[in-house]
């Protein structure tokens, strides 16, 4: 089963068994944040993505300029591991992992989780790649994918036993955009999925049908 199709049937589970109040509130925070128009300011194919260095869940600094001389370079943002679209979308990463690998690219998540939640995450979903800690979401906001969780639905994740601040900090709520990009060796974004629909994600197929095209 493709991700497209579980993270479908994940949602219409939940449209099936949340209350209509929370449903619509969650659909409104993200019809706001739909109308900010961040998603079209994002990077976007052709552009370079700017470099950084951050730390995986052992604190080991991974930077996007050494991976480039490997290859070409996945990066997929994340919003946390108490999030099941995510969750959904790191496992099915992982299960795409040997054909990425097998094209000579590297695959890196980037949350603005911190080290012993994202090792959490790391080990929940058995993930063989690196979860790279973005700490108060900075290099995400310097790539304009950051937003703030609405006040209004802070109770509301609390009420599905969701701590965001105990995963990201305290007072952290900046939470990035569902993001991946796959970066050519040159530096150059090859391809580009940024929505502001934290539901839908790019399907890894996608990703290796670029990866291939970059190898031709």
């Amino acid at each position: 089963m493709s991700l497209t199709q579980e993270l479908a049937d994940f949602k219409k589970g939940f449209q099936e068994n949340a209350p209509q109040n929370i449903q619509e509130l969650m659909a409104q925070a993200t019809a706001t944040l739909e109308s900010t128009g961040i998603a079209q300011k994002a990077p976007k194919q052709g552009d370079v993505l700017p470099p950084f260095t951050l730390p995986n869940h052992q604190g080991n600094e991974v930077a996007l300029s050494n991976l480039l001389k490997e290859g070409p370079v996945v990066v997929v943002f994340y919003r946390g591991g108490w999030c099941p679209y995510c969750n959904l979308e790191l496992a099915a990463f992982q299960k795409s992992l040997s054909e990425i690998t097998d094209l000579n690219a590297n695959l890196v998540a980037i949350t603005p989780e911190l080290p012993d939640a994202s090792l959490s995450t790391k080990e929940k979903n058995a993930l063989a790649f690196d979860v790279l800690t973005d700490k108060n979401a900075e290099y995400a906001k310097s790539l304009g994918l950051v937003f703030t969780l609405p006040e209004a639905l802070r109770p509301v994740y609390l009420s599905f036993g969701i701590e965001v601040e105990k995963h990201n900090g305290s007072g952290q709520f900046d939470l990035p955009l569902a993001a991946t990009f796959v970066i050519a060796q040159d530096g150059s974004i090859a391809s580009a999925f940024v929505d502001t629909d934290y539901t839908l994600r790019q399907d890894p197929s996608v990703v290796v049908d670029v990866l291939k095209s970059l190898a031709q």
